[in-house]
């Protein structure tokens, strides 16, 4: 026996076969291949809405914790409440040394200034920073460096420009080495960055100039205030675990109620991204439900074909049997034609998607880089297998039923 891959009167038939009602055939065949479709697109989709969401937080560790005063709102200690509260540096002293977990750190102080250089000038703010801020909260360097543990420590007047605030100061000229003014008091440029991420702090980081945490101190008389103190914690351990110790550390500083969470926020960005992780799974699996819900709208239609194209071809299968041919041989044309429908349409599917998805990478690709909306070639290949396993699956009972049909029942049916 031909192998029925390589017999071209085989392939013959199944075409004659598919070809004899070209409307059902194109139908059932649209079923699959729009299922195929449906399915690639839902999954490649969701797949690029999660990359350019996740985009948006690059360049931000995923497991800090964000500490900054407010008001307190409740009467503690013989404090009235609505009483503002003032972070300083014996918190964060207090906080480091509580928690050996901590990986990277620094205290924060912000304010608005004016930023000169000869005749340009530009509104900027001001930032304060310890040298573990560019572990947190990553820049991208154009020129130059980041502000180091030897500029605070130093208090050195050395200043990096955000790119944007660069741009307005320095034009087309490089601005590394250059001495510009911040609020009256000149410091040396000795870096370019920008931000990588949609998460701000105040302003963007292109829109203002960082400058050593200690400098700003000194120079700008804001004594041992802290603005915000933010800090990551080692592998395995979450941020969310120490929101207790951090509190009641605070108010054994200030005269504040250690449960009163107006006195003091803590945010866990852990938490956030969490959530963000557990919406994408949500998307993710409403995609696998609805291109499931699809896929077996196709593969139905392909058992019924099958089922039609049984039920006309049995006088045509009782002379077979009536002439020799083995049951497997029945079986082995029926899902062989049931195969060729699917794997066609599904290819054809498959092809659509990733043009469609193709399309949407380009759209909205820019200057940050380009959405992975494509399909990887293993989710290709799994998708069209699936469908051919189950286009295979459906096929087989009406393949079974002509195997069972006895030749002379075959031969008087009309």
């Amino acid at each position: 026996m031909k192998n029925p891959i390589f017999d071209i009167e085989n392939w013959r038939e199944i075409g004659t076969t598919l070809a004899q009602n070209k409307t059902r055939t194109f139908m059932t065949a649209f079923g699959i291949f729009w299922g195929t479709a449906i399915l690639a697109m839902l999954i490649g989709g969701s797949k690029g809405l999660k990359s350019f969401m996740s985009r948006n937080f690059e360049g931000f560790a995923t497991n800090v914790a964000i500490v900054f005063p407010g008001r307190t709102t409740v009467s503690y200690g013989g404090f009235n409440k609505g009483m503002e509260v003032q972070l300083n540096l014996q918190d964060v002293i207090n906080i480091r040394r509580a928690i050996p977990e901590i990986e990277n750190s620094s205290a924060v102080n912000n304010l608005w200034g004016e930023a000169l250089y000869g005749q340009n000038q530009t509104t900027a703010q001001l930032t304060g920073v310890e040298s573990g801020y560019d572990k947190i909260f990553v820049p991208k360097i154009y020129e130059g460096r980041f502000i180091n543990e030897a500029d605070n420590a130093h208090s050195r007047k050395v200043c990096v420009v955000g790119k944007k605030a660069a741009d307005e100061l320095f034009g087309s000229e490089s601005g590394i080495g250059k001495d510009i003014s911040l609020n009256g008091i000149y410091y040396k440029v000795v870096g370019i960055a920008g931000q990588t991420s949609e998460i701000r702090m105040g302003a963007e980081l292109d829109e203002s100039v960082i400058i050593p945490y200690n400098s700003m101190r000194a120079n700008y008389n804001l004594g041992n205030d802290v603005g915000m103190f933010m800090m990551t914690l080692r592998s395995g351990y979450l941020p969310g675990d120490y929101e207790k110790t951090v509190r009641r550390l605070i108010a054994r500083n200030h005269p504040v109620d250690p449960a009163d969470k107006g006195a003091v926020f803590f945010i866990d960005v852990s938490e956030k991204f969490k959530m963000v992780d557990n919406l994408f799974l949500g998307i993710t699996l409403l995609a696998l439900v609805v291109g499931a819900g699809t896929l077996m709208s196709g593969i139905i239609g392909v058992g019924n074909i099958m089922w039609i194209i049984v039920r006309e071809r049995t006088h045509e299968i009782g002379i077979r049997r009536a002439l020799g041919a083995k049951p497997r041989d029945i079986i082995t044309q029926i899902l062989s034609e049931s195969m060729v429908l699917t794997t066609v349409a599904g290819l054809a599917g498959i092809v659509l998607a990733i043009l469609l998805l193709g399309g949407a990478e380009m759209a909205f690709s820019d200057d940050r880089g380009t959405i992975a909306f494509q399909l990887s070639f293993s989710q290709a290949v799994t998708i069209l297998a699936t469908f051919l396993v189950l286009g295979t699956a459906a096929g087989l009972i009406p393949a079974i039923k002509a195997m069972r049909i006895k030749p002379i029942e075959a031969l008087n049916d009309k």
